[in-house]
């Protein structure tokens, strides 16, 4: 039985020193566009990611879910696992998701939002500080948006940082990044729920959370 959606379609989009892959996904009358950035040593293909951006299709939102290194790269980072902590590296290839989602014609008029989880956030928060007017909502999922350093100010998208409730390290690291920003901002703990979300029922809330706040800033 369809979803609703276009069948996934894999795109390729130009970072200068090669390509990165990425899955598409644009339900009929999508009122938005959402592109995730994995945390390190993941890729397109997480799992959880995917679930995510699953109740996000389910919810007449786009997906767009992408590698943040190229093939060549990911072969350096198996070796020496350095790429997958470089958020500046990483951020640029978020900037380039969110250039060419503003240039593909499935996408272009739609409002983009920003998905993060672990590094991925601190990319995404940091893409985000270098595309003000284009960049609509973010959403962290158990993210290091310390990582972002000072670009953390310059963020201007209403944010959510979603945080498990045990992950108590994460959360301090979350709510020191809170008081660094001027963006509308919030800190939402998943009551009981590990660092990767692996408690029944708290991944499903991470994507309600998401969804409800994408909801309000991507129309």
């Amino acid at each position: 039985m369809s979803d609703g959606t276009t069948a996934l379609a894999e795109v390729k989009i130009d970072v200068g020193t090669g390509a990165i892959t990425g899955e598409l996904s644009v339900p009929e009358d999508a009122t938005g566009v959402v592109a995730f950035a994995h945390g390190s040593g993941s890729s397109r293909h997480s799992s959880r990611n995917q679930r995510v951006a699953a109740t996000l299709r389910d919810d007449q939102l786009a997906t767009l879910l992408i590698d943040l290194l190229t093939p060549e790269e990911e072969q350096v980072d198996l070796r020496t696992r350095e790429l997958r902590f470089d958020i500046e590296l990483l951020a640029t290839r978020v900037a380039a998701a969110v250039d060419w989602l503003r240039q593909d014609e499935r996408t272009q008029q739609l409002p983009v939002g920003l998905f993060g989880a672990s590094t991925g956030a601190a990319a995404a928060l940091v893409a985000a500080a270098e595309r003000p007017d284009t960049v609509a909502a973010i959403v962290s999922r158990g993210g290091r948006p310390d990582l972002a350093g000072a670009a953390l100010a310059d963020v201007r998208a209403p944010t959510l940082l979603i945080v498990g409730g045990e992950d108590r390290t994460v959360v301090g690291l979350n709510e020191q990044a809170e008081a660094e920003m001027v963006a509308d901002v919030e800190v939402v703990t998943v009551p009981g729920a590990t660092h990767l979300f692996e408690e029944p029922g708290a991944l499903e809330r991470v994507a309600e959370l998401a969804s409800d706040h994408f909801y309000r800033h991507l129309r």
